[in-house]
């Protein structure tokens, strides 16, 4: 056990902690990310993108093994809701769903006829259509995929895909690195992590009738690093990766706390019954702890 700091910046966030230790479930990774809780299984996957791997902890039994060797450098991962994992490849330059039975479908691998860069990120929403950002991370270098030159030229979009039609559409192309992303609880709002824009910081955009996006204003600001993944809890409140720890804002916007983690987070998940068991990938490593609030569903 490790301990840790709930840190109030504002009064509204004087009732959101928990343990005040988190739990180390794995160490020994180069690079975690994506986590994604599967209720059914009461399991946790998620990636070590240098190694090229997929990492699976049972909750049952509390072991640790490589879930997928080959990942296609996958980076983010989320659940549908038939309960399939659905994968950013970022080495293979695509999105993937793996079905019940194991096989793996391709979701989207380019967009009229250009690959995509490396796709980072993704959330399911509740109608089934899956939203996705495509930085150049995975392509930028060997190291967590292949270095190759971008067919957008550079550029790096947000895309949603209707996976009943195959519509891939761009939904937001003003982006310098689009990276986590996360609809509110009623899925008006989704809200968009630019990690290498200066300052680093979240966009919340309006979700319109016909798929498209409104708005885009600046919701947040980075004070520590950068932004990476996002979630949203019950109440609204944004929970945002970033190298201290995992930063929370209200739903106007204000830095309430932070909750301190041992290591530069990278991503996070809500899982358990309750959606109260806060699972966090942070450097080498995925820590867990139970809070007092929880997940959006």
């Amino acid at each position: 056990m490790i301990t840790t700091e709930f840190v109030m910046l504002d009064e509204r966030f004087r009732y959101l902690d928990g343990d005040f230790v988190v739990e180390r479930l794995h160490t020994g990774d180069r690079k975690t990310e994506g986590p994604a809780y599967f209720p059914a299984g009461r399991y946790l996957v998620w990636s070590d993108i240098p190694n090229n791997r997929l990492m699976r902890w049972d909750e049952t039994t509390g072991a640790v093994g490589v879930f997928r060797a080959d990942s296609g450098h996958a980076n983010g991962n989320t659940v549908d809701a038939q309960g399939r994992l659905v994968t950013c490849e970022q080495g293979n330059r695509r999105v993937t769903r793996t079905e019940h039975d194991g096989t793996i479908t391709v979701l989207a691998d380019a967009y009229r006829g250009k690959r995509l860069n490396s796709p980072n990120d993704v959330v399911v929403r509740s109608d089934g259509t899956i939203w996705f950002t495509d930085p150049v991370y995975g392509i930028a270098s060997d190291y967590e995929g292949h270095r190759a030159e971008s067919e957008f030229g550079g550029d790096c979009y947000v895309f949603r895909l209707d996976p009943a039609t195959g519509d891939l559409r761009i939904v937001a192309d003003d982006f310098c690195r689009p990276n986590g992303l996360a609809f509110s609880p009623d899925e008006q709002r989704l809200y968009i992590a630019d990690t290498r824009q200066e300052p680093s910081h979240l966009r919340v955009f309006d979700v319109l009738a016909d798929g498209s996006l409104g708005g885009g204003e600046i919701f947040a600001t980075c004070d520590f690093g950068r932004f990476d993944g996002l979630r949203a809890d019950s109440e609204g409140r944004i929970w945002a990766a970033a190298w201290d720890g995992v930063h929370c804002f209200a739903p106007d916007g204000t830095l309430i706390g932070k909750l301190l983690v041992p290591e530069p987070v990278a991503n996070l998940t809500f899982g358990g019954p309750a959606l109260n068991h806060l699972f966090i990938t942070a450097g080498t490593s995925v820590y867990t702890l139970r809070v007092t609030f929880n997940g959006a569903r």
